[in-house]
């Protein structure tokens, strides 16, 4: 079946995410070398050991927008892999929703790792949302569409906790309009943020955006690899949106990979305000 192209020029896996379990999101992507979000994870855990560093040692709330099934919570809290996770649902083909959702929750029961962060997700898809939620790899969730809309109040309050932003395929997606909305939803407190972003889209507007919300923007050296292209079609439509910002691609996407560059955002001032 050949995959549909989003606006953006990108493979869309919408129909995954509309998925009541994670199964088949885990097999698409481990067809095609998905490996941001293991990539990702090293970075996010240095940023939350900073974050508790400059903060005396509380546990920050990290936010992830884009989050699908809580893809980057379940990495960070069960210190598994990629790859341990999409072999774990390949493992419980037989298992119905209910099934699956008990044995996540009592995996993450015996797991370790940051039993004293809160982690939140943000998406568009509101049964990958769900899923999340309910197998308990996120503590809480907003399903919203902010480059459409505001967020509620009750939206804004949960966004508001977030100490830490993160996100590993969203930009693009998303706009400085929903940074913007998502940073000031605290009236006195910006989050810190990290954001892994594909070479084919501009993060300047957001970086300016932030700015002039009072945020200082670099970019980790370095590249990361997305995953592969999804189509012959998907690979045309970004070299060619890539020759167009006059990106060098050689031995890059020229070779069949989608490659990601971290921005880092932090405030200058007022990171752990009270309200």
């Amino acid at each position: 079946m050949p995959v549909p192209l989003h606006t953006t020029g990108k493979a869309s896996f919408d129909h995954i995410y509309d998925r009541d379990d994670p199964r088949e999101y885990y097999a698409r992507m481990s067809e095609l070398n998905y490996r941001i979000p293991e990539l990702a994870k090293p970075f996010f855990e240095q940023q939350i050991r900073e974050y508790r560093a400059s903060a005396r040692g509380r546990a920050p709330t990290v936010l992830d927008i884009g989050c699908s099934y809580g893809v980057n919570a379940a990495l960070l809290r069960l210190g598994a892999s990629i790859d341990q996770l999409a072999e774990h649902y390949r493992d419980a083909s037989e298992s119905d929703r209910d099934a699956l959702i008990a044995e996540d929750s009592a995996r993450l029961a015996g797991a370790a790792g940051y039993a004293d962060l809160r982690f939140l997700g943000m998406d568009a898809a509101l049964p990958a949302l769900a899923y999340a939620r309910e197998a308990g790899f996120l503590h809480d969730t907003v399903h919203a569409d902010l480059e459409a809309a505001e967020p509620t109040d009750e939206q804004r309050e949960v966004l508001a906790s977030a100490d830490i932003v993160v996100s590993t395929g969203c930009i693009g997606y998303v706009t400085e309009k929903t940074l913007a909305r998502i940073a000031t939803a605290h009236p006195h407190r910006r989050p810190w943020m990290a954001h892994f972003v594909l070479r084919m889209f501009d993060f300047t507007p957001i970086a300016e955006e932030l700015a002039a919300l009072g945020y200082r923007t670099e970019q980790v050296p370095g590249l990361f690899e997305q995953r592969r292209f999804a189509s012959a079609d998907e690979r045309d439509q970004v070299l060619d949106t890539l020759a167009d910002r006059g990106i060098d691609t050689a031995g890059r996407e020229s070779e069949g990979w989608l490659y990601a560059g971290l921005h880092i955002s932090r405030p200058l001032v007022g990171a752990h305000e009270d309200a």
